[in-house]
């Protein structure tokens, strides 16, 4: 840590994990002149460091705009890029890439949803985000993971992974591969909308959880959305559906008591209508008809990819025992199956706030 932080002219400080991320190594650096959130970006995953900051900058920089614009606190509600002493957004050492973010005080995030109350909130608040990036250049943007959100190649990589079988686990996830399989004609819904125009690529974060929203310590009102690296062009279907995902249920994502694993209708229902009013009538209908469709596929993809994953022998997420992606696969899947059972009632949600805008 101490060569990393003498590129940024910080000599003395105390240095601590932070975070449960699955991805990148974070690290709260506290100094006489202010506290730090250091990140160690894994390459491994976004293959190119240098093109991901640009768009963190470019995303960061819009976002101050804006917020000044709304007369809001550009330090708290938006992310601040410490540049080292060069006046580089990023410090590379030994092949490995670290950024350095101004620490937002007096905030917190949500690993489960408390109340339906939080979640509208939550929903305004990645809704008003969608807003706010709404008028950004969206060619602008590199891919930072090629295919992210593209189902149909998720699901190609799983079949890849059945047929290598590299871990040798096969044989015990016969049940969750059928699930999925039995479903395959639907990985092609969201892209075929795409490219038929009936919905815009536009910028989205594509990492909608819980985590990635700071909430105020004081007003318990969402702050910031963080956790940018994924912040790319797609369609806003897929920031309603991971936040859906996430959040639309009271259990963990690697819950094992599979009975505690359901969409709650109301926390549905809450965090769809704080969506659409975030966005202020920015969608056109066949976009909002497109997010039924994001909650489901968006869960069914994240199945497949931890499946895809503990099939591959543990090689993209961080695990803490031998079955964590499996049991994150599990909660998943029993997402989808929930989500076709309560299919009816949540198009009737979609139907009710769709005549209040």
């Amino acid at each position: 840590m101490n060569e990393i932080l003498k590129r940024y002219n910080i000599l003395n400080f105390k240095c601590k994990e932070f975070g449960n991320g699955y991805i990148n190594d974070t690290y709260k650096v506290e100094t006489e002149n202010g506290t730090y959130l250091l990140q160690r970006i894994n390459h491994e995953i976004f293959k190119n460091p240098e093109q991901l900051m640009k768009n963190f900058r470019k995303i960061c920089d819009y976002l101050k705009n804006i917020v000044s614009k709304e007369n809001g606190n550009v330090d708290r509600e938006t992310l601040t890029i410490i540049k080292d002493s060069k006046g580089n957004d990023f410090v590379e050492l030994n092949g490995n890439y670290y950024r350095l973010l101004k620490f937002i005080d007096n905030s917190f995030s949500y690993d489960v949803i408390e109340n339906s109350k939080q979640f509208y909130l939550t929903g305004l608040a990645f809704g008003k985000f969608q807003k706010q990036l709404k008028d950004f250049p969206v060619e602008e943007l590199y891919e930072t993971i090629k295919n992210f959100h593209h189902t149909p190649t998720r699901f190609q990589t799983f079949l890849k992974a059945i047929e290598e079988n590299k871990s040798n686990r096969k044989h015990l996830v016969e049940d969750e591969i059928k699930f999925i399989l039995d479903r395959k004609d639907e990985v092609h819904y969201l892209v075929n909308l795409l490219e038929n125009k009936k919905i815009k690529l536009t910028v989205t974060h594509n990492d909608t959880k819980l985590s990635n929203i700071l909430i105020d310590k004081e007003t318990l009102n969402p702050l910031c959305i963080v956790d940018l690296d994924t912040i790319m062009p797609g369609v806003v279907a897929y920031d309603f559906g991971d936040a859906i995902r996430s959040g639309a249920c009271f259990s963990l994502e690697d819950e094992t008591d599979l009975s505690k694993v359901y969409i709650d209708l109301d926390l549905y229902e809450n965090f769809t209508k704080g969506f659409l009013e975030g966005l202020d009538n920015s969608l056109s209908n066949d976009e909002i008809d497109s997010l039924i469709w994001g909650g489901k596929i968006i869960t069914f993809e994240q199945a497949i990819r931890f499946l895809t994953d503990y099939l591959d022998g543990d090689l993209y997420y961080k695990t803490k025992y031998p079955n964590h992606n499996l049991d994150r696969a599990r909660t998943q899947l029993k997402l989808v199956k929930d989500t076709e059972e309560k299919w009816d009632s949540l198009k009737s949600i979609f139907e009710k706030y769709k005549k209040c805008i």
